[in-house]
């Protein structure tokens, strides 16, 4: 008498989901690797060292970013609020240590916990005031942080940071940026997190079935309290790469940064549905983002046309979402 072994219905759902994300990957990889070929014959400075080390550290602050918002996109949510985040953590950090002459340490701290702080009033507005989508709660931050950030520097600039502010945005270690070598590791910590701990997996159950999740006991808001934090504290992270750059705060920092963002998330194969995403296909995604960028400066595109550029690629990625998802809708059927 034979028994035939059964898969339980939870563990078929993640084995597909984690077949998709594996093939999203590939192709989000593919097309940039495509890129880059075309790049390679379309200028001649593209596939020179310095150049792809330029690239490396120029897509370091929105890969810290899109990080973010891969976690809010991950539970079917989304935060418009990462630019003026930024922008309000990194200018209260320079009154800090610029104006107040605290100490670095100190000034980094205030960065991140403000960022930290900004996000978690974004997950309690969601979850305690009952706000119908995170789109409405993060796009009212947005402006109070974008409006506080003004007020506080009465609309000026913040420059002169100390060396060891400067470091982590403007260092090398050897050829490479240190930026770069800081996305790397951040990265690696989140895919510990989101594939072999306990709050990853309820993040991917809280965007993939928010019903099926609450009947399990999980607490939906403490895992939109934590998303939305960790949210607000990358882009808090991402504005002390932006002040080692150009050794300046401002209060007009990070505009229009959570465009890129969701693009590099939904081009690295997440779903604004929620419960599908990598943090590798997020990184392919801003590295695809960073390349763009980076080749259309090379041939001497305008800024203005390079708007425009952006623009069809963010259209092109959420249509791509849609796509994917009428194919997996008919594959059901």
């Amino acid at each position: 008498m034979s028994t035939k072994l059964q898969t339980a219905p939870g563990e078929d759902q993640a084995h597909k989901r984690k077949v998709r994300e594996i093939v999203q990957q590939l192709g989000a990889l593919l097309g940039l690797v495509g890129l880059c070929v075309i790049l390679t014959f379309s200028s001649e400075y593209f596939l020179t060292m310095d150049n792809i080390m330029n690239i490396a550290r120029q897509s370091a602050i929105n890969s810290l970013v899109a990080l973010g918002m891969l976690l809010t996109i991950l539970t079917a949510g989304i935060d418009l609020s990462v630019g003026s985040i930024l922008a309000l953590s990194i200018v209260l950090m320079g009154i800090v240590v610029v104006k107040l002459g605290m100490s670095p340490i100190v000034g980094i701290i205030v960065c991140l916990g403000v960022g930290a702080f900004v996000g978690l009033v974004n997950g309690l507005l969601l979850t305690k005031m009952s706000l119908p989508h995170p789109f409405i709660s993060t796009m009212g931050t947005q402006s109070v942080a974008r409006g506080l950030a003004l007020i506080v520097t009465a609309a000026s600039p913040i420059s002169n940071f100390p060396a060891e502010i400067q470091l982590l945005g403007g260092g090398f270690i050897g050829p490479v940026p240190i930026s770069f070598i800081l996305v790397v590791l951040v990265y690696a910590l989140f895919h510990i997190v989101l594939n072999y701990t306990t709050v990853g997996r309820h993040i991917y159950a809280v965007g993939g079935n928010p019903e099926a999740t609450r009947l399990s006991g999980i607490n939906i808001h403490n895992v939109l309290l934590f998303v939305y934090t960790i949210s607000g504290l990358m882009a808090a992270l991402a504005g002390l790469v932006l002040v080692g750059r150009v050794n300046s705060a401002y209060p007009l920092a990070g505009l229009a940064y959570e465009s890129d963002a969701i693009a590099a998330v939904i081009i690295g194969g997440a779903s604004f549905m929620g419960g599908e995403g990598t943090v590798w296909g997020t990184l392919i995604g801003a590295m695809i983002m960073a390349v763009v960028r980076n080749g259309l400066n090379l041939l001497s595109v305008s800024s203005e046309m390079q708007t425009v550029a952006i623009g069809i690629v963010i259209i092109l990625a959420v249509y791509v979402d849609v796509l994917r998802h009428k194919a997996a809708k008919k594959l059901k059927a």
